[in-house]
């Protein structure tokens, strides 16, 4: 890397004593780039054997990689943390301006250890750290209200970052998540409860440094050719006119869009809930991450008249995407655009991740249907597609009045082990499971990926090319694609490459932008690079009890047919161990 790159700069904070210092770790960022590389192995070093995710010693470790503010994409930071939610390696990604206002206050990471004794927020700008009272905004009604509050406070409009947590993070619940800018989020295995946990309502940072490159020349060249590839894309046409949104009639079509709970694959109302629908009667603008020229954020306007006043109206923009209208809206029989748009506008007012919270009202509702729990437990009747009821559970989730909502508070793991309902709890190693039913790839991926997310290795395009060609491969085959995926979005996780731009940023291009930057990788070297980066993963996960062989399997999707057939659990076991085998060379 370039000598004086302030990438390895790591800022430490300790909320306990409120003091911070800073750290030079050039040896780190030289061998593992930054971003997920450098994040793993500081959670191996910072976070002791054993705590309690929401104990003080949890350390919270936010990552930025050399790419950031330097090549377009490479637009989200990392964020690693010992999960609430599954118990080991909790990682998450998100965009806004978080990554590019971290490397241009002249860091690479933050390292956030300790615990206040009051709310605090963190007010981060350049080399000076503010410790905030955060009392009035602590248990403040909406997400929305609390970035408002600290917009008009800080400093550094239009450079800065505001990372926040809404009252689910404040209450603890297992999957709250991070919001970033509003409409992007650290959403998976619960950062937002370790914030919670540690009286940490916000981090605000604001940087504007220069970033240097090594040849100016060369650094014009890649830049360009990188941009126009970018630029000139189908598929990043499409993720700008459409979003992930547009998965949801392709899944339909293709029976693997799970629906209601995944007692079905396809879903009578999905056209209203479409990326087309919502684009041509809902869209009300599209945003872009800092230093993106694609704009792949969705905005949809919902209009609704005051109830006190005639022809006054309040207009919320609020944002969709393929996940999110999987969760709250097929797997809970919602097809009316405008109820979807409110439950969406819930979970973020409430600091929720959108997967967990969806996937975890599906298992009550079909829980309360075959009598497992009351009533009276829940205190209202959840039915499929009655979105009132739906509105008033995901405030009950962070209320938690009961044992029932306490339990739904900790994720559909949890609370099937408590009211049964295991055999419907849609859960891999804790963690919720992802909008894809199309084959053995896509399971597989969920349950051996670091995170058990669909991001880890994208089964579900294994699965979609080999049914949209009618071809057959075996488990063997299937396991190589996954790990050799999974191996190379390491690389660009610690770069941090938006993976929306994966294929534009191939192996060749990556290793002529490590150049510029002073590195020298070849292909090879950054190959053996990812391997290494996702076995330093699994070893914090093995370290903290994780055991594969352990791992659940929800009889669920073996019932339920596939594009592919019938799902048949031996093979997938056999998946499972060949995967770790690898992980374990």
């Amino acid at each position: 890397m370039i000598v004086g790159d302030p990438l390895s700069r790591v800022l430490y904070i300790d909320l306990t004593s409120r003091d911070f210092w800073i750290e030079e770790k050039t040896e780190l960022f030289e061998k593992y780039l930054g971003g997920s590389g450098v994040a793993s192995n500081l959670l191996l070093q910072e976070c002791p054997r054993g705590v309690d995710p929401l104990g003080p010693e949890n350390p919270i470790i936010i990552t930025v990689g050399p790419l950031c503010g330097v090549f377009p994409l490479a637009s989200k930071a990392v964020a690693m943390f010992k999960s609430p939610l599954t118990g080991n390696l909790g990682e998450s990604h998100a965009g806004g301006r978080s990554a590019v206002a971290i490397r241009l206050a002249g860091y690479g990471a933050i390292v956030v250890k300790g615990a206040s004794n009051i709310p605090v927020y963190l007010s981060i700008q350049g080399e000076r750290v503010y410790f905030r009272d955060a009392s009035a905004i602590w248990g403040m009604g909406s997400s929305y209200t609390v970035g408002r509050v600290i917009r008009e406070r800080e400093p550094g409009s239009g450079l800065r970052s505001i990372m926040r947590i809404g009252r689910a993070g404040e209450r603890l619940v297992s999957y709250a998540c991070v919001i970033t800018e509003t409409y992007r989020h650290f959403g998976r295995l619960g950062l937002g409860a370790v914030f919670g946990s540690k009286k940490l309502k916000a981090i605000m940072i604001a940087g504007d440094r220069r970033l240097k490159v090594k040849d100016p020349k060369s650094y014009r060249e890649a830049y360009r050719e990188i941009f126009e590839s970018v630029t000139k894309s189908p598929s990043m046409k499409k993720y700008h006119e459409l979003g992930t949104s547009m998965n949801v009639n392709i899944l339909n079509e293709s029976k693997s869009l799970p629906t209601r709970n995944l007692r079905e694959t396809s879903f009578e109302g999905g056209e209203a809930i479409s990326g087309e629908n919502f684009a041509a009667n809902y869209l009300g603008r599209r945003v872009a991450c800092s230093h993106c020229p694609v704009s792949c954020i969705h905005l949809a306007a919902l209009r609704e008249p005051y109830t006190s006043d005639p022809y006054f109206y309040k207009t919320s923009m609020i944002s969709y995407d393929y996940e999110l209208i999987y969760a709250l809206g097929s797997m809970l029989e919602v097809s009316d655009p405008r109820s979807l748009l409110r439950l969406l506008d819930e979970v973020e007012i409430q600091g929720l991740d959108a997967i967990s919270t969806g996937v975890t009202l599906a298992w009550a509702t079909e829980a309360q249907e075959r009598g497992l729990v009351s009533e009276n437990e829940v205190g209202l009747r959840l039915t499929w597609g009655k979105v009132e009821n739906y509105l008033e559970a995901i405030r009950m989730i962070v209320k938690q009045p009961n044992d029932f909502y306490k339990a739904l508070a900790r994720g559909v793991e949890y609370a099937s082990t408590i009211y049964g309902g295991k055999d419907f709890a849609l859960a891999y190693g804790g963690n919720e499971m992802p909008g894809y039913h199309t084959g053995p790839a896509c399971h597989l991926g969920f349950i051996t990926g670091a995170r058990h997310s669909h991001l880890d290795s994208a089964g579900y395009s294994i699965d979609q090319r080999t049914y949209t060609s009618k071809t057959t491969q075996s488990i063997e085959e299937t396991v190589n694609q996954l790990f050799d995926e999974e191996c190379w979005r390491q690389i660009l996780s610690s770069l941090v490459i938006c993976y929306f731009a994966r294929g534009n940023y191939t192996p060749e291009f990556v290793a002529k932008a490590l150049t510029v930057l002073g590195y020298n990788l070849d292909q090879q070297e950054l190959r053996r690079l990812g391997a290494e980066i996702l076995r330093v993963k699994n070893r914090f996960k093995f370290r903290e009890g994780f055991e594969y062989e352990n791992l659940r399997i929800p009889k669920r999707i073996l019932e339920v047919e596939t594009p592919h057939g019938r799902l048949d659990e031996d093979q997938l076991r056999r998946g499972i161990k060949l995967y770790y085998s690898k992980i374990l060379e």
